[in-house]
C-alpha cells in the first residue's frame, strides 16, 4: 500500500504520548498496520511504533523470536507492559528515529505484555531477552520516549560504525530497532 516516512528525533510526534485506539479492529487501523509492515520490511527494521510514522496512536509492530526460534511479526494495539521481577539487563539499542547511533540501555529482563491485534485477538505473553527489549523499546515510543532518555551513561551513545569497539558485542550482534 504505502511506505511511510519515519519521524526523526526532534519531531514533536515522538515527544508526546500517543492516543489509545478506540476500535482496534477499525479499517483504518488495519490499513495503518499494513503500511507499517511494508515500511518496516522496506527499511529492514525489527520494530516500529505508529508515532514513528507520524501517527500518534497506540499501535506497535515488531519481529521477535517465535516458538520455532525464527522471527515472527506481532502487532499490538493499546499494549501494556508489566515487569515480572526486578531483574534488569543492559543491551545495545538503535532506533529508526535515531539513525546512525546506538546506545547502551538498561531494561527489564522479563516482562508480561498484553494488547489486541487488528483482528480483535487478545495477546498476553511473557518475554525475556531481545523479545522483552524490543517490546519495551517500541512501547516507549507510545509514551513519547526515545531510547537515549533511558540511558544512564551518554558516553555509551555511539555511532553504529564504531560499535565494533564495544566488546563483547560485535558490530553485527548489536541489537537495533532496525533490530529493537
Amino acid at each position: 500500500m504505502a511506505i511511510l516516512k519515519i519521524a526523526r528525533m526532534g519531531h514533536p510526534v515522538l515527544a508526546r504520548p500517543a492516543a489509545p485506539v478506540a476500535d482496534p479492529t477499525a479499517a483504518e487501523i488495519r490499513v495503518l498496520v499494513h503500511d507499517m509492515i511494508e515500511t518496516l520490511e522496506d527499511i529492514g527494521g525489527r520494530g516500529l511504533a505508529a508515532p514513528q510514522v507520524h501517527v500518534p496512536l497506540c499501535v506497535v509492530i515488531f519481529l521477535a523470536p517465535g516458538e520455532d526460534g525464527r522471527p515472527s511479526l506481532t502487532t499490538l494495539v493499546n499494549p501494556t507492559i508489566e515487569p515480572i521481577d526486578a531483574a534488569m539487563e543492559d543491551g545495545w539499542e538503535g532506533c529508526l528515529s535515531v539513525p546512525g547511533l546506538r546506545g547502551l540501555v538498561t531494561r527489564h529482563a522479563r516482562i508480561r505484555y498484553r494488547g489486541t491485534t487488528p483482528t480483535g485477538e487478545a495477546i498476553d505473553r511473557v518475554a525475556d531477552g531481545f523479545h522483552a527489549r524490543v517490546v519495551q523499546h517500541e512501547c516507549d515510543h507510545l509514551d513519547g520516549i526515545l531510547y537515549p532518555r533511558r540511558m544512564t551513561d551518554l558516553g555509551k551513545l555511539i555511532f553504529e560504525s564504531e560499535a565494533r569497539w564495544y566488546a563483547p558485542t560485535r558490530a553485527d550482534d548489536v541489537e537495533e530497532e532496525g533490530a529493537a
